[in-house]
């Protein structure tokens, strides 16, 4: 559907590409939307102030965008982003974070593991002094690998003793750092969901000494 913009400005719902997660409302006419599609970056209309803007020209929290689609009607956008910081000016990742009426629903967990990616990520680039995740990057990957052995180890010991909650903290233990060495060498968390996705997949095409590891 290609969007209709005789009518003026048209709602544009910002969401995190990643997690789903609706950061912002906004409007863009056709000016601003051929901005976007141009720039890769969001590009709205203010109503109030009357002119155009471009998402994080001044804060730095830009927004790439990496799809954008229109309802059924036509006049309404939905805009897919990767999201380099808050999306609202008062510093929260999502211009919604205030709860009305019923209980505020948790993240889903797709959303706690990439939260998690990005907050390690950052700790690499900008160590916070008595940062563990800083203390880790600063002594290096000899040092990420034998914790990431060590955890592996304290797993084991906890299934050979029947321990659920004990392994349940022994597994979130893993799981961050294999998130930081994966950070160390620069490998995405998303190619490592694509290829478990690519694993997932595949039905009886592999050789049989591997099929127990990659398809399942």
């Amino acid at each position: 559907m290609t969007p209709d913009f005789s009518k003026g400005l048209l709602p544009a719902i910002v969401v995190d590409d990643k997690s789903g997660e609706v950061l912002m409302l906004a409007y863009m006419d056709e000016t601003a939307f051929n901005k976007t599609v141009e720039t890769k970056e969001t590009w709205f209309y203010s109503r109030s102030r009357k002119e155009y803007w471009n998402k994080g020209a001044t804060s730095g929290n830009k927004q790439r965008v990496k799809s954008i689609q229109a309802d059924c009607d036509g006049d309404t956008l939905l805009v897919r982003v990767d999201p380099l910081g808050p999306a609202c000016h008062t510093g929260e990742k999502s211009c919604f974070f205030d709860t009305i009426e019923g209980d505020h629903e948790e993240l889903p967990l797709s959303s706690v593991l990439f939260s998690l990616d990005e907050e390690i990520k950052d700790r690499k680039a900008e160590p916070v002094e008595g940062s563990y995740t800083a203390y880790l990057f600063e002594k290096g990957t000899d040092k990420i690998a034998k914790k990431l052995i060590e955890e592996a180890g304290e797993v084991i010991i906890a299934a050979k003793n029947k321990d659920k909650e004990e392994l349940v903290n022994e597994f979130g233990d893993l799981f961050y750092h294999c998130l930081v060495l994966m950070a160390d060498q620069n490998v995405p968390l998303e190619a490592v969901l694509a290829e478990l996705r690519n694993r997932s997949s595949k039905k009886g095409n592999l050789k049989k000494e591997r099929r127990e590891i990659e398809n399942w």
